[in-house]
């Protein structure tokens, strides 16, 4: 049964949220003729990211669906003045003309806005959303690639998927999952080659710093390993894996404590799990492992778990403990994890 948006997505639950659109009867219609649509979404999303009270952690372009793992941010949202909250919504809806072409946000439309303070609100609002997010992620793609392709009429299945995520083992496995993508079917050999993924963004990004040294480093659980970290992706337009606030960063990352070198070492063991079926644990992953609390067979029977099946649900958490207290939180009595995944 189709439920309202407003019932999926709460802040005060989780501000974590996988999300999921696959284009209209499974069709590839994301590859890379006439036009590279898996770029354009890349570059979206990175636009968005800096326009939205939404932070992009992760994401993946197939050729016939997108995932996207995103951050809600309401308090950043409810920090901008008035002006900041037009002139954000000037870059989506700019003023048009009359034969609808698009304006400059000039100082006097800006002016003229900020007169109408109900709509003031409802901007704002709506820069912090999920639902708008993504409207403004695919719905400019679908009328794009309807002019090229000289057709009309849905370019992607239905409204998008949306799975709260409620702990940050379950974080760290939806992002690894989402990175995954390309390996697990087989389009590419190792996460790190796979185009239009997150983690071949955040792979870039340190290389062009030139601290692949850095990174190594960091993905020891050591102090000389947090340090090798400070300032990795400090200038990265996706979310900091590590969240460093208590350290040397203003950046709210993903997880506190958790380097960006352990997740590509992680993202790699599992990788190899899929290629191969087997891999070994080093002294560096059973450290990973026991620093989230887990092991290494209940991680990947989560991985399998999401990478097989159909994903059926609307919650992910690897704890039981927090399934029980977001269902008391909601009113309900029992929560079904993503997937049918085991949590301990």
């Amino acid at each position: 049964m189709t439920m309202a948006r407003s019932h999926l997505v709460d802040p005060s639950v989780t501000r974590w949220y996988h999300c999921m659109s696959k284009c209209v009867r499974g069709a590839d219609l994301l590859t890379e003729v006439p036009e590279d649509r898996k770029a354009w979404i890349e570059q979206r999303l990175q636009d968005l990211a800096q326009i939205f009270a939404v932070g992009v952690a992760g994401f993946t372009v197939m050729n016939n669906h997108l995932h996207v793992l995103l951050r809600l941010d309401p308090e950043v949202a409810s920090g901008w003045s008035d002006e900041e909250v037009v002139r954000r919504w000037g870059q989506l809806f700019p003023p048009r003309d009359e034969s609808r072409e698009p304006l400059p946000v000039t100082n006097d439309w800006v002016r003229q806005c900020l007169k109408d303070g109900r709509k003031v609100k409802i901007y704002r609002e709506r820069l912090q959303t999920l639902s708008w997010f993504m409207k403004c992620l695919k719905e400019p793609l679908a009328r794009l690639a309807n002019r090229q392709d000289k057709t009309h009429g849905a370019f992607f299945e239905k409204r998008f998927k949306s799975v709260a995520v409620l702990d940050e083992e379950a974080l760290l496995a939806v992002c690894a999952y989402i990175d995954l993508n390309p390996v697990a079917a087989g389009v590419v050999p190792v996460p790190e080659s796979s185009p239009h993924t997150s983690i071949k963004t955040r792979v870039e990004h340190v290389q062009q710093q030139g601290r692949t040294s850095d990174l190594t480093a960091a993905a020891d659980g050591t102090v000389a390993g947090s340090c090798a970290s400070a300032g990795l992706e400090e200038s990265l337009w996706l979310c900091p894996i590590e969240d460093r606030r208590g350290l040397d960063s203003s950046r709210e990352g993903m997880v506190q404590g958790f380097s960006l070198g352990s997740y590509l070492l992680l993202v790699d063991y599992t990788g190899r799990l899929f290629r191969e079926g087997k891999a070994a644990i080093s002294r560096e992953l059973a450290g990973i492992f026991d620093r989230l609390g887990s092991s290494a067979e209940s991680w990947w029977a989560r991985l399998e778990k999401l990478s097989r099946g159909r994903l059926l649900g609307r919650f992910f958490a690897a704890s039981r403990a927090r399934l029980r207290e977001v269902a008391t939180h909601l009113g309900v009595h029992h929560l079904a994890n993503l997937g049918g995944c085991p949590a301990r």
